[in-house]
């Protein structure tokens, strides 16, 4: 089973020469130009069969290139490594994360979210459990979560179908 590790580093034409590429038309308000036209992009990853897809722009390119980051958000956020707790410690760019929230642009937000999620199912998506073995604190860690509306829901998901209490509102 493949994880996060072996796709998240790829070049981008190395991840989309893995995806299938659908064209469609985006439904919704844009008027004749946004109805006539396939500028609808959806890529669809071949070995983990996860996706990532985007209708905003006229422009096929631009679409092309949100697809492919909202699905290398999916993979950080849906696949997942083994951690050992008992020898587990945090990467430096997790560390720094949790010092201080990175920003969306950060260079390497994926792998941090991979990561901390890596551990947060190593602790059965408790993130009290997760915080203390991460070295940091609860807020620290729901503070990393929450850069990213997708990661927060993605979290928020399997904390509710393990029967966990549902994650506090963001602010």
């Amino acid at each position: 089973m493949s994880d996060w590790r072996d796709y998240l580093g790829l070049a981008d034409e190395v991840l989309l020469a893995q995806c299938a590429f659908d064209r469609f038309r985006a439904s919704g308000p844009g008027g004749q130009k946004r109805n006539k036209t396939e500028s609808a992009v959806r890529l669809r990853h071949t070995p983990t069969g996860l996706t990532g897809e985007a209708n905003e722009s006229r422009s096929q390119h631009e679409n092309r290139a949100r697809a492919l980051r909202r699905l290398r958000l999916t993979l950080a956020v849906t696949l997942r490594a083994p951690v050992d707790l008992d020898t587990y410690a945090p990467s430096a760019p997790l560390a720094a994360a949790l010092r201080r929230a990175p920003g969306r642009r950060a260079p390497d937000l994926l792998t941090t979210l991979a990561e901390a999620c890596d551990v947060l199912e190593a602790c059965a998506w408790r993130i009290s459990d997760a915080a203390t073995h991460l070295g940091s604190s609860s807020a620290a860690v729901s503070r990393l979560l929450a850069v990213d509306d997708e990661v927060w829901r993605a979290v928020a998901e399997r904390r509710q179908a393990l029967g966990l209490p549902a994650l506090r509102a963001r602010d």
